[in-house]
Formats: C-alpha cells, sequence, structure tokens
C-alpha cells in the first residue's frame, strides 16, 4: 500500500546534508575550503578559488546550494556554492561592501547578508542585501535595528531567520540583542537580548527548524538555542574550546557543526551539535587552522 498523504501537505523541510567551511586568515588571507560530509566529518583543504579573503559571511541559497560574500579586504564580491560544494571564482559585488557582517537563509530558498563594519563613518551598519533563489544578490536595503558588527545568523522555523548578538562602540559596545527576519526576508526591529552579551560568534540551524548561537571573541564558548518561534534562551554552559571569530552550519539535515576560530591561537578544530542542540567536545582540527571563515549548507 503506498501512504496516503493529505492533500495540500507538504513533506517536512529536513534542510541541506552537507556543509562548507572557506575563508580566513591562517597567518594569512586564504581561500581555502573544507567540506563538511552528512557524518559531521571535516575533509582537509580543497584548494581556494576566487580572492583571498577574511571576515566573509556565507548562507544556504536554492535549497541545495550556498554563496559566499563580502569580508576583508574590503568588498562585495560573491562566490556561488554548487550542489556538490564547488566553489565559482569571484562575481561582481553588489551592494555596500563591508565585513564582519553575518547571513543566513530564509524562506527555504533564499539568503540575506546584514550588517557588518565600514571603513569610514558610520562605521556600524544595520543594512542588508537580498539573496534569491538564484545566488543574484539585491542592492542595499535600508537597516533596521542597531547598527553593530560581529553578529551571527542563522535559520529557524524552516523558512526564517535571525540575526544577533555583535559590537558597537558607539552605542552600547557588546549586545545580545537580536532581530527576525520573516519568511519574506523583512528584518523586524530589535528584540531585548537574552544571555550573555558578545562579538565574533557563530550560529547554525539544528533539528529541522531550530538555531543555536555559540561561542564568541575572545574565550567564550557558551551557547544559546533558538526555538522553533525565534525565541532565544538564556547561556548554556559551554563545551569545549572558547574562542571567537569562527564559523558554524547545518550539516545531515538536522544537524550543526562549528568550527575553526581563535583565542589568540588560531584553531581547526571543530564541535558538532546534535539534532537536540547538544554541543559536543572538541574533535581534533583538519586543515588549515584559521579565525575569520564562514560556513554554510549545500546539496
Amino acid at each position: 500500500m503506498f501512504p496516503i498523504i493529505p492533500a495540500n501537505s507538504v513533506a517536512a523541510e529536513t534542510g541541506n546534508d552537507e556543509g562548507i567551511f572557506g575563508f580566513g586568515d591562517g597567518g594569512g588571507y586564504t581561500a581555502v575550503t573544507n567540506l563538511v560530509s552528512n557524518a559531521g566529518v571535516v575533509s582537509t583543504d580543497v584548494a581556494g578559488v576566487g580572492t583571498v579573503r577574511c571576515f566573509v559571511a556565507a548562507c544556504e541559497y536554492g535549497g541545495d546550494k550556498g554563496i559566499f560574500g563580502y569580508g576583508d579586504p574590503y568588498s562585495a564580491v560573491t562566490y556561488l556554492v554548487s550542489n556538490a560544494g564547488v566553489v565559482s571564482s569571484d562575481v561582481a559585488g553588489v551592494g555596500t561592501a563591508r565585513r564582519y557582517l553575518a547571513a543566513c537563509s530564509y524562506g527555504e530558498d533564499k539568503g540575506i547578508f546584514g550588517f557588518g563594519y565600514i571603513a569610514g563613518s558610520p562605521y556600524y551598519l544595520s543594512l542588508t542585501n537580498l539573496v534569491s533563489n538564484a545566488g543574484v544578490v539585491a542592492t542595499d536595503t535600508a537597516g533596521v535595528g542597531t547598527a553593530r558588527s560581529s553578529p551571527a545568523a542563522c535559520e529557524y522555523g524552516g523558512d526564517k531567520g535571525i540575526f544577533g548578538y555583535g559590537y558597537n562602540p558607539y552605542l552600547a559596545g557588546y549586545y545580545a540583542t537580536t532581530n527576525l527576519v520573516s519568511n519574506v526576508g523583512v528584518v523586524a526591529t530589535d528584540t531585548a537580548g537574552v544571555g550573555t552579551a558578545r562579538s565574533s560568534l557563530a550560529a547554525c540551524s539544528y533539528g529541522e527548524d531550530k538555531g543555536i548561537f555559540g561561542y564568541a571573541w575572545s574565550t567564550h564558548s557558551m551557547t544559546n538555542l533558538v526555538s522553533n518561534a525565534g525565541v532565544v534562551s538564556t547561556d548554556v554552559t559551554g563545551v569545549g574550546t572558547g574562542r571567537g571569530a569562527l564559523a558554524a552550519t547545518q550539516y545531515g539535515g538536522d544537524k550543526g557543526i562549528f568550527g575553526f576560530g581563535t583565542d589568540g591561537t588560531n584553531y581547526s578544530l571543530t564541535n558538532l551539535v546534535s539534532n537536540a542542540g547538544v554541543v559536543a567536545t572538541d574533535v581534533a582540527g583538519v586543515g588549515t587552522a584559521r579565525n575569520g571563515p564562514a560556513a554554510c549548507s549545500f546539496n
């Protein structure tokens, strides 16, 4: 017997199966990437494609592909990731060139870059750039919420996103503030922060519809879970090496991984996140130890 599927029902979105870490500073800027298998195993370095850079952001788009973008040296250049994990050469930049930004997917097949830092006034930004389901980046959308650098972002609820935390010394300094992203890419005003205010952290989705923020500059290892309604929990005691300027991505459809980063020493170690949001202890690093990479899922 074939299963009976009710009319208008949709199969659950399980998310992408594999992930990729890319770019960063390992004693010099690099474009190397490291693939993550559907079992959370990180591969050795894949030779970089495109311009070497650091402090980039990345997210999924198109349901099974990814995009890296922006970063230092200041640029708006992007790099598309195929559903086989192959990174394209430089794609001409759109929007304000900046670094220390974040990105996440929304709407099941689109993405958004947001926030960041530029070299001159006003320095700290809240503007965003939407990514279509074909990987095309739109021009700047006026910022909403507190302008800040070095936040993190992830998907939640299956089709929405969240930016959180960050730094702006001209205002309150470190933030725990969050900004929700609707399933049509509209960023909401500030939600009062929960947990330790910090920056240079990472975030990814897990459990198919939830998210996790974790770690931070320079030696924080605590995490904050995000419910499928976008509610951030208080601090969960950290596991593994505290570090900042790391990256995180979903893998295996419903799990996550934090990787790389620095506490003054560059690392390539990783920490796996179960489909219940539990972070595991350090896994020995593979590939070039570095800070300031980005990561996203694909396939």
